[in-house]
């Protein structure tokens, strides 16, 4: 099945050069570089599909409010860019990155969400997302990341930059969320907000034992003891979308 729907993705020769042109030549409606918008705010989908239709390189050819979703509209091809959230509400959005990244190498995700840079841009980079925009960015700032990743280049922030060559410039210890897996930290952020193991088990659809496991291996390499100390840290970190400083984002 994986392989028949991995045919159905694969982008074809035309469909290749099709985003690749964009910037010499401008396109028809016929040949505009195709979005499918992936997010599950009926309200954020219309207002992303506003700001594409004002450039002529692109138009949203679907949407979809989640991951299940998402993969029908794949299905039926044509589409040459992702734009998804990370907050989906029948799947976690790395996982299900790394699922279109598995199923289609060479389509192009950009990834559009709430949460800080900080948070979780490294991650969908290795995930196999070729770019990341908060939602706070201007119009501007995501046509320009559409562009780039049009094009075959990689979009990140210049703060994003910043931060990676500041990283490897220094040799202060990263922060310890930065050590855990994506699942551990995915665990993380939903205890950080007030789920219990229960309620994170039910949502990504695990068994209280795996989620119990995550939490134990996460409070070890994070060296808490109690959820309300992972409230904490994730506060200080800004790594809930509830408790961004937009004003730091806006100006960056």
């Amino acid at each position: 099945m994986e392989m028949a729907l991995s045919s159905a993705l694969a982008p074809d020769s035309e469909t290749q050069e099709r985003c690749s042109s964009i910037e010499q030549h401008g396109q028809p409606a016929s040949q505009r570089c195709r979005v499918l918008i992936v997010d599950d705010h009926a309200i954020v989908r219309e207002g992303l599909k506003q700001v594409i239709h004002r450039d002529p390189a692109f138009m949203v050819s679907a949407e979809a409010a989640c991951a299940a979703h998402a993969l029908q509209q794949l299905r039926h091809g044509g589409i040459d860019i992702v734009l998804m959230d990370i907050a989906l509400p029948d799947r976690d959005g790395i996982e299900f990155l790394k699922q279109i990244k598995l199923l289609t190498p060479s389509l192009k995700v950009l990834v559009c969400s709430l949460y800080q840079e900080s948070a979780y841009a490294l991650r969908a980079l290795r995930a196999g997302a070729a770019g990341y925009v908060g939602k706070q960015c201007t119009p501007g700032t995501l046509l320009s990341a559409l562009h780039q990743i049009a094009n075959g280049k990689k979009y990140i922030s210049d703060r994003l930059a910043q931060q990676l060559a500041d990283q490897l410039l220094d040799d202060t210890p990263l922060p310890p969320h930065q050590a855990l897996s994506d699942r551990e930290y995915q665990t993380l952020l939903k205890l950080a907000a007030g789920m219990s193991v229960t309620e994170i088990a039910m949502q990504l659809a695990l068994s209280v034992k795996t989620i119990s496991v995550y939490r134990a291996r996460l409070m070890i390499k994070m060296r808490m003891r109690k959820n309300a100390e992972l409230t904490h840290y994730a506060i200080r970190h800004q790594l809930l979308p509830e408790f961004i400083d937009t004003s730091v984002s806006a100006a960056a």
